[in-house]
């Protein structure tokens, strides 16, 4: 039989994966629009990607600072 404290486990294990690849899909969909932002306008500094790369990384920050904390609060 599964002992349930680790079967918990694994599932904590299990979301915290998934906001690993949450905090980094955000992440590369801040650069990657900042990247035909900066095409489309034919900007030569960069600045929409800079923007938006610095943009997605707080919301990723923000994001994965909320998830850990529900999963905490969730799981003790």
């Amino acid at each position: 039989m599964t002992n349930p404290q680790k079967k918990k486990q694994l599932n904590k294990y299990i979301q915290l994966i998934g906001v690993a690849f949450q905090m980094g899909i955000t992440i590369y969909l801040g650069v990657y629009f900042g990247k035909w932002l900066d095409a489309y306008f034919e900007t030569s500094n960069k600045t929409y990607t800079i923007i938006l790369t610095l943009f997605s990384l707080l919301v990723a920050i923000w994001s994965v600072l909320a998830q850990l904390k529900n999963i905490n609060d969730k799981y003790d």
